[in-house]
């Protein structure tokens, strides 16, 4: 044993600057390396996972390390490519490292301390000054030891429980400890198989089957099961438990009856929860047309010069079997590829694509998967190692959306970004708040491997770096098969709201084009980019509307749970009777949501089969699959839904495309509005005629001179990129500067007044003119917090570094005065 004193540097999952060094206790100096989760003390009481980031022999000079308490991992979890990684994250986005952490790591791999209580050794027995729920909790500690703070509630009956647990540590009844939880929990199964006595022996085999025919028939069904489903796997004849009696319908009774006789034996091991797939076609069988053909040689060109490709596809010209292509040379050569998409409902359908060609060589990892499946994927993606080629489970290939990119890559040579001009990649709260294609283009740089930004709309950002060379761009403009764009027509809401032809929210011209869809067996996609039922109730009489109580926005109705609730907060209400304000009963819905989409359309159609895809219909693991199947299995006529149908999804029987309110987008006060508006409608027209023979769009609108619709129904995207960019350079906005928005939140209107003012100062004395603000956003209360951003717009030839720098010392500055202590300041580097 190694009796040299080493000492640790760890990062904790925690909003704290900087690493903190810790000291290895002499037993664990040959178990340690840079990489492995340990456990340390945090605090006074508080115990975390905490990484090693460095192994040295330095003690700090300011405090005595504390010991690490003990090594979870027998070799490193995160490799160096990942903490470097994860310090250019904190770096640019200007946050810490241990938020990156907190991020990147699966929640089952980060242990935590849970506070529980015990009984304080030295109280006395005395029960006579307990209440009753003091009682209730100290008799249940006599019985059990230890209560969580979640148990202490349960029992006591009252969810506010900390002012019940501070008094009963103040009358020295319980002593608060804390635990160590591991979340992650291997899946164990029992396995069955024959006895080395049946196993080998043909004769005793032979001897049970005569015994079992004449007086257990249901015992030799389960052996003769066991045999057919063992017969093709002769070196591990083993099977489940659970599938052998599932096989036959078969009790654990006629199960142990056969163990008892000695025919068969259990074990357990460890087995994984991941789905396996075996591949059914050869890439070589993907034949590309011309034009597919010449995309993927001047991509495969553009890589000799270039690392990132900007690929410019109209909609259904087949960018996937393109990619698809790519990824086979890659993979060929032992390295990984990361696909990235914006949705998780895309990896849906694009995995059963991918699957057909590449098999168990594809893995999935989103949100969706329980804490242990993600465990499980991380593990299979840290241990694939490109030298053991036919190792069944190892992932090459990982699919998914942001949180993809912190997987564990350690051989990355191909990142594919798909839909690349989606705001779904830019992570909004908490920290960090990245942008996941700009980090996955500096990821694939660490690795020096290649990147591919896919779109039918590219973002202004990434258009203008191909026409500056700073990005090969490749274009697609052709439709696969030769199948034409969508005719695109435009429904003037205007005009028939004045004939008397709406019906509800929909237009006479629409439900015509609908209804011939639907006559002739074709599906309609129908895109309204707000759900719930209706956006807001208003009061005829004094025009008084709900609003949430700790947010300053209007609560929507959704009628499915018959509430009035809040997309913020998630505070939700009952639908009030009369107005609280004056007493009238006429309050009316205004505005509308895909619920109430879904709803009138089944009145007008009532034989069509209806459905809906936004938020509140896709929350468990499968909704996704379970729609997108359905409409690909043409069990659905009408699709209703919000963004999540105009990504990037191919259904070959789409013949009307609906957008029924073009308007509410275009018209936000947003600089992106007008970009985010033909990028919406362009990419939902693309759903349309796909297949078969030409689509249609049809796009209601109040102002069908307007713009971004006339770009939309040229199909120019081109023409809107350089109407942009003209606005864009006059007003000082990317990509001809660089914006850093700061907000600052609190509880007290005028602190926070006070406080944004005084910080925007600070920052006008380094930064001048760039300061803009403070201002109250769209938003200005959110959860009981007050709002105040400031915008700091940087010109491309500044030191973006120089300027972090500077925003970072004047926070240092503003929290000086004590008054602003409680200032929550939030920074955003390039918000969308």
């Amino acid at each position: 044993m190694s009796r040299i004193t080493l000492f640790v540097d760890v990062l904790l999952p925690l909003p704290v600057p900087g690493y903190f060094t810790y000291r290895v206790p002499f037993e664990l100096n040959e178990r340690v390396a840079e990489g492995q989760r340990v456990v340390v003390q945090f605090g006074k009481k508080k115990i975390y996972t905490a990484l090693i980031r460095k192994i040295h022999e330095n003690p700090p000079q300011n405090y005595q390390a504390k010991y690490i308490l003990s090594v979870l991992d027998a070799k490193p979890i995160v490799n160096k490519i990942q903490f470097r990684f994860w310090d250019w994250i904190a770096s640019y986005y200007m946050c810490n490292t241990g938020e990156v952490m907190n991020v990147a790591l699966p929640s089952a791999l980060k242990l935590a301390s849970e506070s529980k209580i015990i009984i304080n050794p030295e109280f006395d027995g005395d029960y006579s000054n307990f209440n009753e729920k003091e009682f209730l909790v100290a008799e249940a500690l006599f019985n059990r030891e230890k209560l969580t703070i979640t148990e202490v509630s349960e029992i006591a009956g009252q969810k506010k429980i900390i002012p019940l647990i501070k008094t009963l540590i103040e009358k020295n009844i319980v002593l608060v400890e804390e635990e160590i939880v591991n979340a992650f929990k291997p899946k164990i199964e029992t396995y069955v198989r024959l006895t080395s006595a049946y196993k080998d022996n043909e004769d005793n085999l032979r001897e049970a089957f005569d015994e079992l025919s004449k007086r257990a028939f249901k015992q030799l069904q389960l052996l003769m099961s066991f045999i057919n489903f063992t017969q093709n796997t002769p070196d591990t004849p083993e099977i489940k438990r659970s599938q052998l009696l599932k096989s036959i319908d078969a009790s654990a009774v006629q199960l142990n009856a056969l163990i008892k006789k000695g025919v068969f034996e259990t074990y357990t091991k460890v087995s994984s929860r991941l789905e396996y797939h075996e591949s059914s076609s050869s890439v070589k069988n993907i034949i590309l047309n011309e034009h597919q053909t010449k995309a993927l040689n001047e991509i495969n060109k553009a890589f000799t010069e270039k690392d990132v490709v900007l690929f410019h596809g109209i909609t259904s010209s087949g960018k996937t079997e393109i990619y698809i292509k790519l990824i086979e040379e890659v993979i060929a050569k032992g390295k990984q590829v990361l696909y990235l998409l914006p949705e998780i409902a895309l990896t849906t359908q694009i995995i059963n694509r991918l699957r057909k060609y590449f098999g168990n060589k594809i893995g999935v990892y989103h949100s969706k998967y329980n804490k242990h499946e993600r465990v499980e994927i991380w593990n299979n993606v840290l241990n694939s190692d490109s030298s053991n080629k036919a190792e069944r489970s190892s992932y090459r290939i990982i699919l998914g959306p942001r949180s993809a990119m912190f997987l564990p890559f350690n051989n990355l040579g191909l990142v594919i970004v798909d839909e690349e001009h989606d705001t779904s990649y830019k992570q909004f709260d908490p920290a960090p708040r990245y942008n996941a294609r700009d980090s996955a283009i500096y990821l694939a740089g660490m690795h020096k491997a290649k990147t591919v930004l896919g779109s039918a709309t590219p973002s202004i950002e990434s258009y203008y770096n191909a026409n500056i060379e700073k990005y090969a761009l490749v274009n697609l403009k052709l439709r696969f098969g030769g199948i034409q764009m969508p005719e695109i027509l435009i429904a003037d809401i205007k005009q028939e709201s004045r004939r008397k032809t709406m019906r509800s929210h929909f237009s006479s011209f629409l439900l015509n084009h609908v209804e011939e869809a639907l006559k002739n067996k074709e599906q309609v996609i129908l895109f309204q980019n707000r759900r719930g039922f209706s956006l807001r109730l208003e009061c005829e009489a004094c025009n008084w509307m709900p609003e949430c109580k700790n947010c300053d926005v209007t609560l929507i109705y959704h009628k499915q749970n018959n509430q009035l609730r809040c997309h913020y907060c998630g505070y939700s209400t009952r639908i009030p009777e009369k107005c609280p304000s004056c007493g009238s009963t006429k309050i009316l819905m205004r505005g509308f949501g895909t619920e109430k989409v879904e709803e009138e359309l089944a009145i007008i159609f009532p034989e069509s089969r209806i459905v809906r895809m936004d938020l509140d219909t896709t929350r468990s693991k499968f909704a996704y699959q379970r729609i997108i199947n359905d409409f690909e299995d043409r069990k659905i006529d009408v699709l209703v839904g919000t963004q999540m149908v105009t990504k990037g999804l191919d259904f070959d029987n789409v013949s009307v495309v609906g957008i029924l309110n073009a308007d509410n987008m275009i018209n936000f006060p947003d600089l992106r509005s007008f970009e985010r508006s033909f990028q919406l409608m362009a990419q939902v027209s693309g759903r349309a005629g796909r297949k078969k023979k030409r689509g249609k769009v049809i796009i209601q609108t109040y102002n069908p001179s307007h713009p971004v619709i006339r770009f939309v129904i040229d199909n120019d995207y081109v023409s809107m990129f350089n109407n942009q960019l003209i606005e864009r350079r006059n007003f000082k906005y990317p990509p001809f500067t660089r914006l850093i928005q700061i907000k600052l939140k609190h509880k007290d209107y005028n602190v926070l007044n006070k406080a944004a003012s005084e910080f925007a100062a600070l920052l006008r004395e380094k930064l001048g003119k760039r300061v803009l603000g403070p201002e109250y956003p769209m938003v200005s209360r959110i959860k009981n917090l007050f709002i105040k951003t400031v915008l700091i717009k940087i010109e491309k030839e500044v030191s973006i570094s120089s300027v972090k720098c500077e925003i970072l010392k004047r926070v240092e500055m503003f929290y000086k005065n004590k008054d602003f202590k409680s200032i929550r300041i939030l920074i955003d580097v390039d918000p969308q």
